[in-house]
């Protein structure tokens, strides 16, 4: 059986800056790293943003060579045993290790019925096949439905229509972001999009199913819509079976400690997979955003090399829809209070989030250098009030 000293469970983002961090601490332990999919590590984001404006798809691609690790790819570890320090893959064979990194990720939450048909235009968007099937999809005169108004909706929303695609989105609740932006904000998003040529329905559920050369868009409020090509984008579900069924403690996510340990010995989780508790806002948190990807696995990386340090990283995260754009820090969450300091309503501002008068999270809207100030205000955690907040962040001028 080969022992590697280091093995590592997903080869995305959180594996990349893992194996960089574990090879700078460590300059000759060996590192094994295993993925479901047949490509090293690449970045994500671009998938729904920069390569649809313009960015060669060869620019996605991270460097792995200076990691000098064994890439096991289209492989998928099926069976993790603690006490034994061993996993078992697809094909039935076993490896041992001194540390193991959990960084499987999560996986697209479907539709109810969507086990119907062969789904070759359902997509439920998340990696680079998907991007190339969509893409040369897009290429031609077709009509999309998008289902969802999180990131991925929104996101996949714009560049389509930025394709000059007929575009249909399907939005749980009343307005695009409502998991995340106040309710006037939401509700601005659905008519901005509108006046870009998206037809956007604030529906209940929806089901989709594969019809003809089509597809057909039933919600429950009634009624059906007609599309080439769906793509559903309603959140992922993170992939905690592995640790699950290796007794591991599981919540929303696989629970860690402050050094991104399990409950496991000499094993650790991170990434999209991983709930550890933030203690600037005071509660657990799995956080499923580029920022925390590439800093988590980089913590993760340098505690199993023996170089750790408490991660109390606050969650960051930014989007682009159309000509409009943010950067976040903190919780965004619309059930807390806000306070709008506006530059110009719905188009450049600050909103602030707050919990018992201390600010818990901040959303820059089209507001750009500020993100560092806005985590220094959230990490003050003092009481403030709503008008010593105007003006505490504006933008910076260029130089």
């Amino acid at each position: 059986m080969s022992i590697y000293d280091y093995l590592i469970i997903g080869a995305g983002m959180t594996a990349d800056t893992a194996m960089h961090a574990i090879r700078d601490t460590d300059s000759h332990g060996t590192i094994g790293v295993f993925g479901a999919e047949p490509y090293p590590p690449y970045d994500r984001p671009p998938l729904t943003k920069a390569l649809w404006k313009g960015k060669p798809e060869s620019a996605i691609w991270r460097d792995v060579e200076t990691a000098r690790a064994d890439l096991h790819l289209g492989r998928r570890i099926v069976r993790i045993d603690p006490l034994s320090s061993s996993v078992t893959d697809d094909r039935g064979t076993a490896f041992g290790y001194g540390k193991l990194l959990i960084a499987t990720g999560g996986t697209p939450r479907r539709l109810p019925g969507s086990d119907r048909g062969s789904e070759d235009r359902i997509l439920y968007y998340r990696t680079l096949d998907h991007y190339r099937r969509l893409r040369n999809l897009a290429a031609g005169p077709l009509r999309f439905a998008v289902v969802g108004g999180g990131f991925i909706g929104m996101e996949i929303a714009a560049a389509l229509r930025m394709q000059d695609r007929e575009v249909e989105m399907f939005v749980g609740g009343d307005g695009l972001g409502a998991r995340l932006f106040p309710e006037d904000l939401s509700s601005f998003l659905v008519e901005y999009y509108r006046e870009q040529g998206v037809v956007v329905r604030t529906v209940g559920h929806v089901d989709v199913e594969e019809q003809g050369e089509g597809v057909v868009v039933r919600p429950e409020s009634g009624g059906e819509f007609e599309a080439d090509v769906a793509v559903v984008g309603i959140g992922i579900s993170p992939n905690v079976e592995l640790a699950r069924d290796a007794g591991l403690a599981v919540g929303d996510g696989i629970e860690v400690d402050s050094f991104l340990r399990t409950s496991a010995p000499d094993v650790y989780a991170a990434g999209d997979v991983a709930s550890f508790h933030q203690p600037v806002l005071g509660r657990r948190i799995r956080v499923e955003h580029e920022s925390n990807t590439d800093t988590m696995g980089k913590a993760a990386g340098l505690a199993m090399a023996g170089a750790s340090s408490p991660y109390e990283t606050l969650p960051f995260f930014y989007s682009d829809l159309f000509d409009l754009g943010f950067e976040a820090v903190g919780d965004l969450d619309p059930r807390l209070e806000t306070f709008a300091d506006w530059k110009e309503p719905f188009r450049k501002g600050v909103i602030y989030y707050l919990a018992k008068d201390r600010v818990q999270g901040v959303l820059l809207w089209n507001t750009w250098d500020q993100a560092d100030n806005a985590r220094r205000l959230i990490e003050e955690a003092k009481p403030v009030k709503k008008r010593e907040l105007a003006g505490r962040l504006p933008e910076e001028e260029a130089a």
